[in-house]
């Protein structure tokens, strides 16, 4: 996929290059299977330290976000550089979304079995990001939960098939934010 998408991804590279400062990746620290952290990669979207040292979640209308950012989150393009943690074997195509320390601490407290996600590895794609999407904030993310945690006991070849087919109707109708 890296490969065929080379020269897509060169071209949003430049193209994030020129529309702001700062580096064209962005990375973050993730969790990932069996609650193994890894650096997370992705195309940035946001303006330079757009965190400040503090975790947050973006939201719709996130001041936060470049003009070519919500181009790209709006068809998701953000994460294509994830296909990099697939062939690293940190995520695979299809897996609950992987979230951040921060927030797993917070999101457990109200429901432990979030845990139950971290059996599996983290994927791209996911059934909650494709019947959910993303999520703004804690409530938000206890409802993709659910999703996910249906994935996980019912995951089949079958059914990561239907999820990435969901995704790329979602990725071809701009459904993203």
């Amino acid at each position: 996929g890296l490969l065929f998408l080379a020269p897509l991804l060169i071209a949003i590279g430049w193209k994030v290059r020129k529309s702001s400062a700062g580096p064209v990746f962005f990375r973050q620290e993730r969790v990932g299977l069996n609650g193994k952290l890894f650096s997370m990669i992705k195309f940035r979207s946001m303006v330079l330290n757009a965190e400040n040292g503090t975790p947050q979640l973006s939201s719709e209308n996130d001041e936060r976000i470049t003009t070519f950012g919500k181009f790209i989150r709006k068809y998701r393009i953000d994460e294509l550089p994830q296909l990099w943690n697939v062939l690293k074997g940190d995520m695979s195509l299809v897996g609950p979304r992987p979230e951040r320390k921060y927030f797993i601490e917070r999101i457990i407290q109200t429901a432990p079995q979030y845990q139950l996600l971290q059996r599996v590895k983290p994927g791209i794609t996911s059934l909650g990001m494709v019947k959910f999407g993303y999520a703004s904030n804690i409530p938000e993310m206890l409802q993709r939960m659910r999703y996910d945690l249906l994935y996980i006991e019912n995951i089949s070849l079958l059914m990561d098939i239907k999820i990435l087919i969901y995704t790329v109707l979602i990725l071809w109708k701009g459904n993203g934010k």
